[in-house]
């Protein structure tokens, strides 16, 4: 099993976890342009047992009924978001791994939400909603 690193963009939080991830993908739901500042978001989803702050402390905050979100308090870097509805599963932004190029993201989802002016140039998968 490989370990993944990453911290935030002032480097108060750091973090590990163990994957290989389960899936990636870029969003581009509203919430994460808007918790990001960013058109989108590409994430990667591991284990949430297997994921651990080790250094700093990551602020999470319940951004929309069920999800919680996890950031710096520090410079505001997003980090992590978990949904209830996806019990044991954590999110961890891509660019904020220590090597952000891997994993690769598979497909892209909710782009029902994208930006008009953002535009798709790959072959990957693409979905409204949710990759199912």
């Amino acid at each position: 099993m490989s370990r993944v690193t990453g911290r935030c963009f002032c480097g108060s939080v750091r973090f590990a976890v163990d994957g290989p991830e389960k899936y990636a993908c870029y969003c581009y739901c509203a919430s994460c342009q808007r918790a990001a500042g960013a058109p989108v978001v590409p994430w990667a989803t591991y284990r949430e047992a297997t994921f651990s702050v080790t250094a700093g402390a990551m602020h999470r905050y319940e951004s929309s009924p069920g999800v919680t979100r996890g950031i710096c308090s520090d410079c505001g870097t997003s980090i992590s978001y978990e949904n209830a509805k996806r019990p044991g599963e954590i999110d961890l932004t891509l660019n904020s791994l220590d090597d952000p190029t891997v994993p690769v993201p598979r497909a892209h989802i909710w782009t029902a939400d994208k930006q008009p002016w953002t535009r798709i140039c790959d072959d990957l998968p693409v979905y409204e909603r949710n990759a199912g």
